[in-house]
């Protein structure tokens, strides 16, 4: 079965960097366009970054764009997410999804993926 696994969150002060990978096993990786979504307490699940198949289409929410970077090894199977200048906003838990797609493009709308991670929890501290 498909399986998702996040990992690199934590704990870590304002202005500072972390670097999330999510690693895919029981699908084709190359074939599905990828997302970065995460959730606060207390708030809706909303859309971060997502990635084409062949990596050359990006989408970010305005929040993250130009402090985040997505980005994609598909010889690893394994997508990251490179979280610079994190602010106390930015905590959350971050999930991976992955979605069929041969299109060259990706989808910012959760409604789109089919598989998902566990999550993995990011805490940015004042």
């Amino acid at each position: 079965q498909v399986q998702l696994v996040e990992s690199g969150g934590g704990l870590v002060q304002a202005g500072g960097s972390l670097r999330l990978s999510c690693t895919a096993s029981g699908l084709t990786f190359e074939t599905h366009t990828m997302g970065w979504f995460r959730q606060a307490p207390g708030k809706e699940r909303e859309g971060v970054s997502c990635l084409s198949r062949r990596g050359d289409k990006t989408w970010y929410a305005d929040s993250v764009e130009g402090r985040f970077t997505i980005s994609r090894d598909n010889a690893k199977n394994t997508l990251y997410l490179q979280m610079n200048s994190l602010e106390v906003d930015d905590t959350a838990v971050y999930y991976c999804a992955a979605t069929p797609n041969l299109g060259p493009w990706c989808y910012s709308s959760q409604y789109e993926y089919d598989h998902w991670g566990q999550g993995t929890q990011v805490t940015v501290s004042p």
